[in-house]
């Protein structure tokens, strides 16, 4: 039993969970908008996001981000790695147009991780812009790379699906800042810091209803979409209402990171019925 804890607690802290549910996006985009998917892209998301995940959450307790003393955070070191070369080899096979938006992205996930210029702050100091940060990256990586690697336009259930993904991702961050509470530097001003947990939820609550609502103005909307969203309607808005700062270790981190695996496979599962 403790063996299975440590590979499952491996899992989680070495952001495979957090990566396959990027992973989960990137396929709920290609059964939403009808795209074919482009596995060297979908792979390259999948690795590239545990190293960059890594390097967020460790590399700024390392030593000019390279030397880490502790040697569960060294092993978690490794495989990011192993999992950056990976992505390195499938990145190969990405088209130019792909690569100028990975280039865009890394740079805004960078300035949300690094100071640029002595005595500077990074992005994730400025308060109350880390969560759209991180809505905006993972709105971009799951929807508009797989449209510019099938060569595609951004028309307009591409922008709906870029705008109704912002929410998705917005809604999900909510449990992870209101439990971050306890750990947060008040310089931060989170969401919570600056308009309490109460508040805060209902800001969520609020944004499940244009996520939900905007999947009726696409042309292309299909009956298993719209039951699919209705269903992660219902769960966001029950993870809204249970969300506490008090938060079971694997609440925010494994079952609402999770949602998003869930989005697929209903999508997976609706598509052969409808």
């Amino acid at each position: 039993m403790k063996l299975l804890n440590r590979i499952f607690d491996f899992y989680i802290d070495a952001s495979i969970h957090v990566a396959l549910g990027i992973y989960a996006l990137v396929l709920v985009t290609e059964l939403t908008l009808g795209y074919g998917i482009d596995y060297h892209l979908a792979w390259f998301l999948f690795m590239g996001s545990i190293a960059c995940y890594n390097f967020v959450k460790y590399g700024v307790e390392a030593k000019k981000y390279i030397l880490v003393a502790n040697r569960y955070h060294k092993n978690i070191q490794f495989f990011s790695f192993i999992a950056l070369a990976i992505a390195c080899y499938h990145g190969w096979f990405l088209k130019l147009e792909v690569w100028m938006g990975v280039g865009i992205l890394v740079a805004l996930t960078g300035l949300y991780a690094v100071p640029l210029l002595p005595h500077a702050k990074n992005l994730r100091s400025w308060g109350g812009l880390k969560i759209f940060i991180v809505a905006l990256v993972w709105a971009g990586t799951t929807v508009v790379l797989p449209v510019l690697s099938e060569g595609d336009s951004l028309e307009k259930d591409v922008w709906i699906e870029v705008v109704q993904r912002f929410l998705f991702v917005l809604i999900l961050l909510v449990p992870f800042e209101i439990r971050d509470l306890a750990y947060d530097s008040p310089k931060l001003k989170t969401l919570p810091q600056r308009y309490g947990v109460a508040n805060t939820k209902i800001f969520g609550s609020l944004a499940i209803l244009p996520f939900f609502f905007l999947i009726l103005l696409k042309d292309n909307a299909s009956i298993s979409e719209m039951i699919a969203g209705g269903i992660i309607f219902l769960i966001l808005g029950l993870v809204m209402f249970i969300t506490k700062r008090q938060q079971n270790r694997y609440f925010s981190s494994f079952w609402v990171e999770g949602i998003s695996i869930l989005w697929w496979i209903l999508l997976l599962v609706l598509k052969q019925l409808f």
